[in-house]
């Protein structure tokens, strides 16, 4: 047995919140308190000097995109792209200098430009002559692409969500991803992988979850995510929908993942016009896309409950959510509450849900995966949001609040490339959320990004994700200023933000305040990240 003993810094520990060391034993966290305690207790231990850095429970990322992320982050980045022209500047730049293979982008935004349009067949193929591109928007459920990637896909004729010359949507655009991205060499799938889970390993995130589907990635993808060899770990979602739990067991055993959710589509999204909708969109004559019904949803959590096996879905829009809620009703007068409950079934986004949905998803035990940076990019008055919905029903979307304290647990995540892989970013846009009222403490948000995605991806042992005794030693370093401890609103006086309480503070997470840099990631006792 070797242990660490960490001293000289500044540890985030329920268990001891004034600790400035922490000993490390082959992986667990064995003590936490003050460094002259600790040197005497573990006057064997290697010494490992903090010089003052803050030490926290590293991060779990509950909703990872890991190959488009890595492609994004080694390829075609659309996602500063300020104008139209700029967005068709960076497209000729960047397939001039990689004059094979095909070109992937992600990340453009229409509703941020002057010409609020997408690119235009004709630019895109002018802007690289006889390439195979394909661009996807930012939201990744629509994306515009050139002739001879169209032309290669003969079953987009007559496929939901193909018109030629717009950006394709619904089916339509499932086709084509998988046509772009099947055209990638292996090396080229590997590279992005590694590229995307170092980044992550930056970031503070010790695991994340891969959501991954046969209209996201494809089989070969996932199966050679979980074949790679990385420091940071991966739980895989496979979004298919099953009908018997022998389906589902074939299915989980056949693949290697670890559940059948993730972004199990119901609807699409809200900047795509493909969210499923109650009423129409503010700006288009459309209720949305709806790709299963409660009667599916309900034999596919059914399936999944019977078998043992963790379900979710992907709903974002009110008519998506009705779906998921009556489907679930349906398998809880079934199989009961408890039986239901004990599967720990996911819903992701979950941007639009009203107060009797709420109660209902908390009586049943339901996770909810959120992504707090949605509502930093696109909420607000003058967001996105707002345009596609209109205000009053825009500033209802992503009710952190309502769901916390109804007694949803909550996973905080990114759906990177979506948003970027910043989980400090994320906690910040979830205690500062645009609509007042909706907002969580930063303390909330915090374990949200790690107790509770521990828990979304299954592991109920209660000290994952922490650093007390007994727990894995999975934790990052941090450069961080001073320390404070905040609630959800400055007008609220908690006990917990008072001295006495001794809950451990959080580096400040106010608007414009500089956040943490990471120096260290640790998991299990094994260092996957240093500066």
């Amino acid at each position: 047995m070797s242990t660490q003993l960490l001293v000289g810094g500044r540890i985030y520990s329920s268990s001891n919140p004034d600790a400035t060391a922490m000993a490390v034993t082959d992986g667990t966290v064995v003590w936490v308190g003050a460094d002259r305690t600790g040197r005497a207790l573990h006057p064997d231990a290697e010494i490992i000097d903090l010089a003052g850095a803050f030490v926290a429970p590293a991060f779990v990322d509950p909703h990872v995109h890991v190959t488009a992320l890595g492609l994004k982050l080694t390829g075609l980045d659309l996602s500063q792209a300020r104008s139209l022209t700029e967005c068709l500047e960076l497209l000729r730049a960047h397939a001039a200098a990689h004059p094979d293979g095909p070109v992937l982008g992600d990340g453009w935004d229409e509703t941020t430009w002057a010409e609020g349009r997408p690119p235009s067949l004709e630019e895109i193929d002018a802007a690289a002559p006889g390439r195979t591109v394909y661009l996807v928007r930012v939201d990744a459920h629509s994306a515009v692409a050139s002739t001879p990637l169209l032309d290669a896909v003969p079953a987009l004729t007559g496929t939901s969500g193909f018109t030629r010359g717009e950006p394709l949507r619904a089916a339509a655009h499932h086709l084509i991803r998988r046509a772009a991205l099947g055209a990638l060499a292996p090396a080229q799938r590997d590279r992005a992988r590694r590229a995307a889970l170092d980044h992550a390993a930056a970031n503070g995130i010790a695991a994340v979850h891969e959501c991954a589907g046969p209209d996201i990635s494809g089989e070969t993808d996932v199966r050679e995510l979980l074949a790679l060899e990385h420091g940071v770990e991966v739980r895989a979602y496979w979004g298919q929908a099953v009908r018997t739990a022998d389906e589902a067991r074939t299915l989980i055993k056949d693949l290697g993942v670890h559940a059948l959710g993730g972004d199990l589509f119901v609807d699409g999204s809200i900047g795509s016009h493909t969210a499923w909708l109650r009423a129409p969109y503010a700006d288009l004559d459309t209720t949305g896309t709806s790709y299963l019904d409660a009667e599916t949803i309900a034999a596919h959590v059914l399936a999944c409950t019977e078998a043992g096996i963790q379900s979710g879905f992907h709903v974002i829009g009110d008519a998506a959510m009705d779906a998921v809620v009556t489907g679930f009703e349906q398998v809880v007068a079934q199989v009961g509450g408890p039986a239901f409950a004990s599967r720990g079934h996911r819903i992701e986004h979950a941007e639009m849900a009203d107060a009797d949905q709420i109660a209902k998803l908390a009586a049943w035990g339901v996770i909810a995966s959120v992504q707090p940076a949605f509502d930093a990019a696109w909420g607000g008055p003058e967001g996105m949001y707002a345009a596609r919905l209109g205000a009053d029903r825009a500033a209802t979307l992503n009710p952190f609040s309502a769901l916390a304290s109804a007694g949803v647990s909550l996973a905080i995540g990114s759906d990177a490339p979506v948003t970027a892989l910043n989980p400090w970013e994320a906690l910040r846009a979830a205690a500062h959320h645009r609509t007042s009222g909706h907002q969580i403490s930063p303390r909330a948000a915090f374990a949200a990004a790690t107790r509770g995605a521990w828990r979304a991806g299954g592991v109920r042992d209660g000290v994952a994700g922490t650093l007390v005794p007994g727990a894995p030693a999975s934790y990052a370093v941090w450069e961080a200023g001073d320390l404070v401890v905040a609630a959800a609103t400055d007008t609220v006086q908690r006990w917990s933000t008072d001295p006495r309480s001794r809950v451990p503070g959080l580096p400040p997470l106010t608007p414009g305040a500089a956040l943490p840099r990471c120096l260290a990631t640790v998991h299990r006792g094994t260092t996957i990240h240093a500066v």
